[in-house]
């Protein structure tokens, strides 16, 4: 199954419901604290029920909504490319849409809530027949079913499964009166579908910002040592080394029976004072065998002791490869990768290969990305539609959507942040520079943008070198000579950039 939407209620910064609309590829932005990470740790919560990265509490709930008296978090997912026939029993295949459990958009959408961030309850939204003659029908007995079907004379062809006398109970109503209802998922065969349905989820790992990057740690130290701890921990292995022990330990057993029998042919007062010991194979410290797995260099420099940007590198991707065979070993059909701020300490030709080696992993089948970012370079990587940029309007609700082509040809962080937050910066005002100048050639003639502006504002005089030109030249001109040259001067003022970004994105959609 594929994400297609996820949607969050009072969970920490998110008060109101918001809902984001997932691509294969989707990266967020965004200021600092503003949100970007507590939707991928949402979604952990979600689909590893506390047994991921993440691990829910009270203290997630939104502090507005438990002034207000609402304690209740709700996390949904909406699910496309979902199986359509599941098998509840061996004996009860069915439909999600035969049993009216998609919503109004025909996709499947599951909503979890966590009471006072507590034990999660499931529930599935669907566009479900609420007639009280056929109501509540997945989350009725057999018995009750097939009296239901008595009581009414209603035909079956099969009082012995629930699937087909539901399918009977709803074709004999005249109304079904469909709406859009939770159903819940604890009971009866909502429940059985809900358990059948978890078989089909992708797999979630979430990456995170802050993750270990420390000499001492485990990972950093070496991932062929931690996954040697990784390994030893699975029952099979475990069976094959005690195998292993317990046959050591016989012939142990028989080398020290048999020296203390000769011994006890010349001194039977010693060999009788003397006893083997050999440890329990459970406490045999059998990764220590293995101490000695390393990936290092060409020159044997071991992995904590290179660069951060080479050991976050290398963590990252032992971090893919653990949850690849995580997917196979546990045979789960798909797979969300959730990483926060992947660019963190790798230089920038890095950071645009990683972001395209993430967009070519999202066209393989049954593979989504979820990335958070601050990175210029993996922006401009981008295509429009991958981005998700998260505000805060004026009532301080929360905002998730999607970026929209602006003055710039390319995604830009630097024009997001500028329109999302009005944020001015000299990088910003150099790449609008940049782009008139790569579009607009010199002999372009245009007005000047507002003598009046660098006069009365200013204080300019007309005999000022900023102001010693015609009223005709080119946009890139009058911006290079006005302000570029300011700023390569130190000397271009806060008001400067501001009112330069002003005018040449009017120019720019002029020229639109």
């Amino acid at each position: 199954m594929k994400i297609k939407t996820v949607k969050l209620k009072n969970f920490r910064s998110y008060k109101e419901e918001v809902s984001i609309d997932l691509n294969d590829l989707t990266v967020f932005v965004g200021k600092n604290d503003i949100g970007k990470s507590t939707v991928l740790e949402a979604l952990d919560i979600f689909f590893n029920e506390g047994k991921g990265a993440i691990k829910m509490d009270k203290d997630d709930v939104n502090k507005g909504a438990l002034s207000e008296g609402d304690d209740e978090i709700i996390i949904s997912v909406v699910f496309e490319d979902f199986p359509d026939e599941i098998l509840i029993d061996a004996t009860n295949p069915t439909t999600l849409s035969g049993e009216y459990l998609l919503n109004a958009d025909d996709c499947l959408e599951i909503s979890k809530r966590y009471k006072n961030g507590g034990k999660e309850k499931v529930f599935i939204k669907a566009n479900h027949p609420t007639n009280s003659d056929c109501s509540d029908l997945l989350l009725k007995k057999q018995t009750e079913l097939r009296k239901i079907i008595n009581d009414g004379s209603i035909e079956c062809a099969d009082k012995t499964r629930n699937a087909i006398m539901r399918k009977a109970i709803w074709e004999s109503v005249d109304e079904l009166e469909l709406s859009d209802i939770e159903i819940d998922a604890s009971k009866e065969d909502a429940k059985n579908t809900w358990i059948k349905l978890k078989e089909f989820m992708p797999l979630f790992v979430l990456f995170q910002s802050d993750r270990k990057n420390h000499d001492g740690d485990s990972e950093v130290q070496d991932p062929l040592r931690f996954a040697v701890e990784q390994i030893l921990k699975d029952d099979s292995i475990k069976e094959k080394l005690k195998e292993v022990a317990d046959e050591v330990e016989r012939k142990l057993t028989e080398v020290a029976e048999g020296t203390l029998a000769k011994l006890n042919e010349m001194n039977p007062d010693i060999a009788e004072s003397l006893i083997p010991v050999i440890p329990d194979s459970e406490t045999l410290k059998w990764k220590d065998v293995f101490k000695s797995v390393t990936i290092s260099g060409d020159e044997g420099i071991p992995i904590n002791k290179r660069g951060s940007g080479v050991k976050r590198l290398i963590l990252l991707n032992f971090f893919r490869a653990e949850a690849e065979r995580r997917k196979d070993e546990e045979g789960l059909p798909a797979i969300v990768y959730a990483i926060e701020e992947p660019e963190t300490s790798q230089h920038t030709e890095h950071q645009k290969l990683l972001i395209r080696s993430f967009i070519d992993l999202s066209e393989l089948d049954n593979t989504q990305i979820l990335l958070t970012s601050h990175s210029p370079m993996v922006v401009k990587e981008l295509d429009f539609s991958n981005l998700r940029l998260i505000s805060i309007d004026v009532e301080l609700n929360k905002n998730i959507e999607a970026v929209e082509a602006g003055h710039l040809p390319y995604p830009s962080l630097n024009e997001i942040n500028y329109s999302a937050f009005g944020e001015i910066t000299e990088e910003y005002h150099n790449e609008l520079f940049e782009h008139l100048k790569t579009v607009h050639a010199e002999d372009v003639g245009i007005k000047r943008f507002d003598q009046d502006y660098f006069q009365a504002v200013k204080g300019e005089p007309n005999n000022s070198p900023w102001m010693a030109y015609p009223n005709e030249v080119s946009i890139h001109t009058h911006v290079r000579n006005q302000i570029h040259h300011r700023a390569d001067c130190g000397t271009a003022s806060f008001e400067d950039l501001s009112y330069s970004i002003g005018k040449m994105r009017e120019f720019i959609i002029e020229e639109v």
